[in-house]
């Protein structure tokens, strides 16, 4: 015998329809027929055809299907442009993308992912008449004419589509969301019952509702303390950590007036706290500091970041359920949801100091 063994690779051909058809005793288009879930079929007839299917360890080819059912198979899931990510800023859209792509496998759709530049022409509907998508999930949408334009020509001819953590109260737009206000309300009032009464708020662009929310929440725990609202008190970033960092010097100088300051985002909280830190201010300490979305940063930073948990995830998986469901039982009435949210308290609201 050789010193050399020879192994024989043996290729086991896949189970075609065909061979399917011959176990099943019926016609190779009977097959077809199961499969693509195209009736009327006789019971008896349809499990016989599975059955031989899980015998042959048949899979049918998703994308001939998706060709014969005149359907692309995908889902595009229309996102902002990043040009420089950075982990600060991947939690919101990892966990939101985490649940679409969860929810899509399950049901054998395919994810495209579409990247759409500040300054680049909206046109949703492009998207389905060239056939790309077969619905699409919107995420950072803006309250602006040309995103209200384009929404409403989704709406009107009764495309597959789902805003996520983007409200517009006066359309009609299928949309899935948080309790925003009511989580903004309860941050707030974590501070006041500790005794924080001049509370700063540090607030995202108003062109998100969730950023109309959150003012409105911050708004009424102070009404209800009997608080007067302080503009002054009132900043304004665009949810980055370098805004961040930039609202930081222009709060340092009045920051002896301010007992506690709650942040509409995890990054600008820590943009914020970092900002402070390097002019001597210490958060838990000098300052109570609470965010909003509970990033896994929270547990990073020095001192640990309260905050306000978001179900990202399950906002995602919820939103590819609800157009998945348009797409198979052309569903036209109005989709919106909303999710609660909860309060997680750690070190940097738990030192009172006023």
């Amino acid at each position: 015998m050789n010193a050399c063994t020879l192994l024989t690779k043996v290729v086991i051909p896949l189970a075609t329809r065909k061979d399917v058809a011959l176990r099943a005793g019926v016609s190779e288009a009977t097959v077809s027929r199961v499969f693509n879930n195209v009736t009327p079929l006789r019971d008896e007839t349809k499990q016989r055809v599975l059955q031989a299917a899980r015998e042959l360890q048949y899979h049918p080819n998703t994308i001939a299907q998706s060709f014969a059912k005149g359907k692309s198979g995908n889902i595009g899931v229309i996102v902002p442009y990043l040009p420089r990510v950075r982990i600060l800023s991947t939690y919101y859209f990892s966990e939101i993308l985490s649940g679409i792509g969860k929810q899509l496998a399950e049901q054998q759709y395919g994810l495209l992912l579409l990247f759409q530049s500040p300054d680049e022409q909206r046109n949703y509907s492009e998207l389905f008449h060239s056939q790309k998508v077969d619905g699409c999930i919107i995420l950072g949408s803006k309250d602006i004419p040309s995103e209200r334009e384009q929404l409403s020509k989704l709406h009107e001819n009764k495309y597959p589509y789902c805003l996520v953590n983007q409200t517009f109260h006066d359309e009609p737009f299928h949309s899935i969301d948080a309790e925003h206000v009511k989580g903004s309300q309860e941050a707030v009032e974590l501070l006041l019952n500790k005794g924080y009464k001049n509370i700063a708020f540090l607030n995202g662009p108003d062109i998100y509702s969730n950023s109309q929310e959150r003012a409105i929440g911050y708004e009424q725990a102070l009404k209800k303390a009997g608080i007067a609202l302080n503009k002054d008190l009132n900043f304004i970033g665009n949810y980055s950590r370098t805004s961040g960092l930039n609202i930081a010097k222009k709060l340092a100088p009045v920051l002896a007036d301010i007992d506690a300051i709650f942040a509409a985002n995890d990054r600008m909280a820590i943009g914020l706290m970092q900002g402070l830190r390097e002019l001597g201010y210490q958060a838990g300490r000098d300052y109570a500091l609470i965010g909003y979305d509970d990033s896994d940063l929270t547990t990073m930073v020095q001192p640990t970041l309260s905050s306000v948990k978001v179900p990202f995830f399950e906002m995602g998986r919820i939103a590819a359920e609800l157009v998945l469901t348009m797409i198979t039982s052309n569903h036209s009435n109005t989709i919106h949801k909303r999710l609660p949210v909860k309060v997680i308290e750690r070190v940097s609201t738990q030192i009172k100091n006023v």
